[in-house]
């Protein structure tokens, strides 16, 4: 299949699309960062310039059009500053905008594609204590739950008879390299690891290989359609992440970091990203058959803290 990938040139995008290039698909990648990304050594697929406002105008529509699947992973890191008034547009935008401008093109295109697979997060749940939280469940009341209903709302509006929709609830996803794990192994090697808050919120993790193999297999699945999680079936609590990651590094976990403190560090942001509690679990990929390589936590870590080694 030819897939267009659009923020293929992030974490979990370069990691999808190797995966679909080795899988034998014909991989493009739509980018704002054109330049950016022949500086970086992005350069093993070819790049699409895009301006995503919202629109289908522009030279990226013809270049585009035929492609069987669009893959959006298109928006800014949610974890990369503090959510000022100007940061929080910025972040809506970027992923509204972005996933807008798809759906219209899909709607302009003699030869629509088979499918949209578009990005959203468990942050849609919003904070709900100790709730199991399967794809039915209805979305939170906070910022990100508000982004994340509108981020789906734009990408569903794509759906007909011709082309599918999935939309990727995607939870912690862990990599030694980037992303919420990265962040958190020095402080554990320096002795300082701990919980966050109380500790009690859940955690919805899932390994990066898995969330590549699950998200290509809603690519890869004529059936699959509608909201997907992308987590590890066994959640664990914030405490009980902070006690693995002690076991993986043979380090201690019993220093905390309190909410009140870091509600003062992060804003409103500490919230959402470390102190709600979301216990998700991946009912529809379940109950599908979808294995998991790596369904457990110390098993996870201890898998991807050995291979960075």
């Amino acid at each position: 299949m030819r897939l267009i990938i659009a923020g293929g040139s992030g974490f979990l995008g370069r990691a999808l699309a190797h995966s679909l290039d080795a899988a034998g698909h014909r991989i493009q990648i739509l980018t704002r960062q054109l330049a950016r990304d022949a500086a970086e050594g992005h350069g093993r697929f070819e790049r699409i310039a895009w301006t995503p406002d919202g629109t289908a105008r522009g030279s990226w529509t013809t270049l585009c059009s035929g492609a069987d699947v669009i893959v959006n992973l298109a928006g800014e890191s949610i974890a990369a500053g503090r959510w000022t008034a100007a940061r929080k547009a910025r972040l809506r935008n970027s992923r509204v905008l972005a996933t807008r401008s798809l759906a219209r093109f899909i709607a302009d295109a003699g030869q629509p594609p088979a499918a949209l697979v578009s990005a959203s997060a468990i942050g849609f749940y919003g904070d709900r204590g100790n709730d199991t939280l399967t794809e039915a469940a209805g979305p939170g009341r906070d910022f990100l739950a508000q982004l994340g209903e509108e981020w789906e709302r734009e990408a569903l509006a794509a759906r007909t008879d011709r082309t599918r929709v999935v939309v990727l609830r995607t939870g912690i996803v862990l990599d030694p390299q980037e992303g919420a794990l990265a962040k958190m192994l020095t402080p554990f090697r320096l002795f300082a690891g701990g919980p966050f808050g109380s500790g009690r919120q859940f955690m919805s993790w899932i390994h990066r290989d898995d969330w590549v193999s699950l998200a290509q297999w809603a690519i890869e699945t004529a059936g699959v359609r509608g909201a997907l999680n992308l987590t590890a079936p066994n959640p664990v609590t914030n405490a009980g992440f902070a006690r693995a990651l002690g076991r993986a590094l043979n380090r201690p976990a019993f220093i905390p970091a309190p909410g009140f403190a870091l509600k003062m560090l992060l804003g409103e942001m500490a919230g959402p990203l470390l102190l709600y509690s979301q216990r998700v679990v991946p009912a529809r990929a379940l109950a599908a058959g979808f294995r998991f390589a790596h369904p457990e936590l110390d098993e996870a870590l201890a898998n991807l803290l050995t291979t960075d080694d």
